[in-house]
């Protein structure tokens, strides 16, 4: 069985091209695959993960789950479909645009709190290009992935501001001492194009 720091290219791969196998089968004929039984007994392994969507560069579809509580193979399968049908910002997804759509998969490490004394210090402990954020204030919630900030050219305090409007929140919210930020790592694996090789991206 796999486990996140032993996740290799020929896995992201596997669990990229799984994730569009997921999708068109449940788009053409309305069922879920059985997966085959190498690929489960492979990615047994409790873990964070979101799949997000592209067509031309934009945003089409992303949902995922943050923390730790499904196993690899049924968390893929769940936001998979899930992202396709059920992000709330977008029309579902049709078959027939499947060919111009791209598949990503950032599997996660668990989210930890960042403690710190004074709000400024969240700045020397995040770093743009290895960490995701997550923003908890009340009932607000938001979350950004580790390739959000890279792609947008954000420093640590526009990622800062960017998950608290994620949020809902002020961009400055950050600054609250109530606000609880946490932090995660990601591993990118995406489609270069439509139904192309699978990378893994450098962040």
């Amino acid at each position: 069985m796999k486990n996140y720091d032993t996740i290799s290219e020929k896995d992201g791969h596997d669990i990229v091209k799984t994730a569009r196998v997921i999708v068109t089968e449940y788009l053409k004929n309305g069922i879920k695959i059985k997966l085959k039984k190498e690929f489960m007994d492979n990615f047994s392994f409790k873990s964070g993960l979101f799949v997000t969507l592209n067509n031309n560069q934009e945003l089409r579809g992303c949902i995922g789950y943050p923390l730790p509580d499904k196993l690899l193979f049924n968390a893929l399968e769940d936001a998979a479909i899930s992202a396709a049908t059920k992000d709330p910002r977008f029309e579902p997804v049709k078959y027939n645009e499947l060919n111009s759509i791209t598949f990503e998969v950032t599997i996660l490490t668990s989210p930890k709190r960042i403690i710190v004394n004074k709000p400024e210090e969240y700045l020397s402990q995040i770093k743009v290009g290895r960490d995701g954020l997550i923003v908890k204030h009340n009932h607000f919630s938001g979350l950004l992935l580790p390739q959000v900030p890279i792609e947008y050219g954000w420093n640590e305090e526009e990622f800062l501001e960017y998950t608290c409007e994620k949020a809902g929140l002020p961009k400055n919210h950050w600054k609250n001492l109530e606000t609880e930020i946490q932090k995660f790592e990601g591993i990118v694996f995406k489609e270069e194009k439509p139904n192309g090789i699978v990378i893994k991206e450098a962040l």
